[in-house]
């Protein structure tokens, strides 16, 4: 059957080979980002390097928007960027690409299964043959076991209800959690354990067996949220082990710890709840090289989806937690342990002067390998708009590591030291261990992710891959600047503003104000698909994108403001922000524009009754615009019940009746007076398409100009190529209309 199965995927890529979808060679006129430049560059990923730090493994995703889908392909190169080779060519996508057998061979996944080939490419050859198909996966450090993902059936469907009724297309549903970001709940993920013989996979356990919970957590768990003990006989993983009502109250989750060898020869398996107590996110383990640690991220407070995350260190000899970053005021992003790659934590996705973490001396000594060497964590984190690399290690290894020297940045807290190593307008966010330095990618509003090598010694970074550099060149590159704003109650507030390419001083600019979701997501040097910078300067808008209250990367306080507040202090923040541009001799005041998604897509709705004429066009994305229909429409409750403070039928809650009475934007429809596009997508289950309809039908019966752009199979997002050429039309059609005279055109 094996042998069938290979030779049917072998004719299969044969036959296709002339719908592989590939590099675009496209040409670019006038220097200018269009949209289809934009769905033409190659989107860099799945960053991997060898255990001995001298190649790196990566994908490439392609699109076509003639055939309106992607294909991945994998690529090798030398650690420094030479010999880069594309070692797959096939129309269906190879991916998740690892290397595995002491770097003699790639594993990676293609059509759903797990595939191994030399590093060349050559010798591919099938592993596994799951029947529901594999999204992810770990060899075992000693190569003798694999754990993958796999999904399982969850609840009842109808067709098992009524067996005589297999066309019926009703769900019967009868608890909360049956809708999560864009799919109806009738699958989970598990992990799956199985022996390994270097062919083949056999005894195959599943490690959550009976249990109707998810591994990783959705929407965005992957395998980051599992880890292989270095002995090979453990197994961390990240689970909430909550259905229905209880799940969507509640962000608590744990890591847990299953004994391979203990579930064998029918015993039961049983995992031990390594984080009991601890009541918030708790996820993405990773064990240190030597298996005496295990550190993980973690939030504090069950039912706030945005609560820091904190660097946490577990001693499995002392059987205490540590919080490395307990005084330091961002929040981890991403780490792996310094000393192996083979044992690094995966990525989930700044400058600092704080002083670093940690709690009393007494208990960080129990972080102490007795005896043993000082050890290293590398994370990144978000601090102004920028997102770096930073080194944690503890003081006997750090005492004399020339890192003390860069910068003034590096902290000294007794035990620890920790010190920002990279610097610059950039975000970096995969990181790995290659030699005596990092592999990492960046990117940021001026360009998308490549592959850097990084001294840890000087912070410098070297482009070792060029993936889109063909199109870079053509392009006319817009200018990104930091700009700091007094807000309304006297703080200091940091924007991006972007600059039309060729952009000339003395003539006056149609500008936007551009409003971030989340509405915790960093205005950091964020490269979109979507809400790309770079697009919106090359059609001749200038861009401010403040860094409001409620946003990563200007500590807790700042952070934690808008929860409660939604329609306070962030909103006078936005108008403060654009006020402070509007003064420039460059900006049109009379064509500013305010466009925004989700969380940014409720601020356009909000001002569109509250800014009193400054704008002449709105965007809305997937926005809120009935906080009480919000509150019962979206599908993890403790988001709504953490940031509007409770359920409006609390009268006697002051935070609660003031979110959903003053703070809803449906409730100032009276005042809305200017032209407004709305956005959404139908499979959005966060905010569901009603709220734009909404939105939509009210401006319409308020004789307000308006339009409508609708996907009936896009969710909180817009994936497909030929949609998101509609959406880029779309939205500049619109802008243009209002916002620029007929010589701009």
């Amino acid at each position: 059957m094996a042998s069938i199965a290979l030779l049917a995927a072998a004719c299969g890529e044969k036959s296709s080979e002339e719908a592989r979808i590939g590099k675009s060679q496209i040409k670019v006129e006038n220097g200018l980002m269009t949209p289809e430049v934009l769905w033409a560059f190659g989107r860099l990923g799945d960053l991997n390097v060898s255990a001995d730090g001298t190649k790196i493994a990566y994908g490439v995703q392609y699109y076509s928007v003639e055939e309106n889908k992607s294909n991945r392909e994998i690529f090798v190169m030398n650690a420094d960027g030479t010999e880069n080779k594309q070692i797959t060519s096939s129309a269906k996508s190879e991916y998740a690409a690892k290397w595995v057998k002491n770097d003699k061979k790639i594993a990676f996944l293609f059509d759903g299964q797990i595939w191994e080939m030399n590093p060349d490419g050559s010798g591919r050859k099938q592993i596994s043959d799951i029947e529901n198909g594999i999204s992810d996966f770990l060899y075992s450090p000693d190569n003798q076991k694999i754990l993958f993902i796999s999904d399982v059936k969850y609840g009842e469907r109808t067709v098992d209800k009524y067996p005589d009724l297999p066309k019926a297309s009703g769900r019967i549903v009868n608890d909360l959690m049956y809708k999560h970001w864009d799919e109806w709940v009738e699958s989970v993920p598990h992990p799956f354990v199985a022996d390994f013989d270097g062919k083949k996979l056999t005894n195959i356990v599943d490690i959550l067996d009976g249990e109707p919970y998810e591994c990783p957590m959705k929407p965005f768990g992957g395998i980051e949220q599992l880890a292989w003990s270095p002995d090979s006989k453990t197994i961390a993983y990240t689970c909430r082990k909550k259905t229905g009502k209880e799940y969507a109250i509640s962000t608590n989750s744990d890591i847990y710890l299953f004994n391979v060898d203990n579930c064998r020869d029918a015993q039961p398996c049983v995992s031990t709840n390594l984080t009991e107590g601890m009541m918030g996110y708790d996820i993405n383990p990773a064990f240190s090289p030597d298996g005496k640690f295990l550190a993980f991220q973690s939030m504090a407070r069950d039912g706030n989806e945005s609560d820091k995350n904190r660097l946490m260190v577990y001693n499995f000899e002392t059987k205490e937690f540590a919080d490395l970053t307990q005084n330091f005021d961002q929040s981890v992003e991403s780490f792996i342990w310094g000393g192996s790659a083979r044992h690094s934590a995966l990525d989930a996705e700044s400058t600092a002067n704080e002083e670093i973490a940690g709690q009393a001396p007494t208990s960080r000594d129990k972080l102490r390998n007795d005896g043993g060497d000082g050890w290293t964590i590398y994370f990144t984190s978000v601090w102004h708009g920028e997102t770096h690399i930073y080194k944690i290690a503890r003081h006997s290894d750090a005492s004399q590591n020339p890192l003390n020297k860069v910068a003034g940045q590096a902290h000294n807290d007794g035990d620890f030291i920790l010190t920002q190593i990279t610097n610059g307008q950039y975000d970096y966010e995969q990181i790995a261990l290659a030699g005596k330095g990092l592999i990492a990618t960046r990117h940021s509003m001026q360009m998308p992710n490549e592959i850097y090598a990084i001294n840890e010694s000087s912070g410098e970074a070297t482009q070792v891959s060029f993936e889109n550099k063909h199109i870079l060149d053509q392009l006319k590159i817009a200018d990104v600047k930091p700009r700091w704003t007094k807000t309304t109650d006297g703080k200091d507030m940091l924007s991006w503003v972007i600059f039309p390419p060729d952009f000339d001083p003395a003539k006056k600019y149609p500008t936007l104000l551009f409003c971030e979701g989340g509405p915790q997501s960093p205005v950091s040097q964020f490269w979109s698909y979507r809400w790309n910078f770079q697009i919106m300067a090359a059609h001749g808008y200038i861009i401010i994108a403040p860094n409001r209250r409620g946003l990563y990367g200007f500590g807790q306080e700042w952070l934690e403001q808008i929860s409660g507040d939604y329609g306070g202090q962030n909103m006078k923040d936005y108008l403060s922000a654009i006020d402070d541009i509007a003064k420039e001799p460059y900006v049109d005041a009379d064509r500013l524009g305010c466009v925004g998604a989700s969380y940014g897509g409720f601020s356009v709705y909000w001002l569109a009754g509250h800014h009193n004429k400054r704008f002449k066009a709105f965007i809305a994305h997937d926005g809120m615009f009935n906080l009480e229909q919000q509150y019962l429409e979206t599908e993890e409750m403790w988001f709504v019940n953490w940031d509007l403070g409770g359920a409006y039928w609390e009268k006697d809650n002051a935070t609660a009746q003031k979110s959903f009475y003053q703070f809803s934007p449906h409730l100032f429809i009276d005042k809305w007076d200017t032209p407004i596009l709305v956005i959404h997508g139908e499979k959005d289950y966060r905010i569901l398409a009603s709220q734009g309809m909404a939105a939509f039908n009210a401006a319409v019966l308020r004789g307000v100009p308006a339009e409508m752009l609708i996907f009936p199979d896009e969710n909180h997002w817009v994936l497909k190529p030929q949609n998101g050429i509609l959406w880029q039309r779309t939205y500049f059609e619109w802008l243009d209309r209002w916002l620029k005279k007929k010589q701009d055109s």
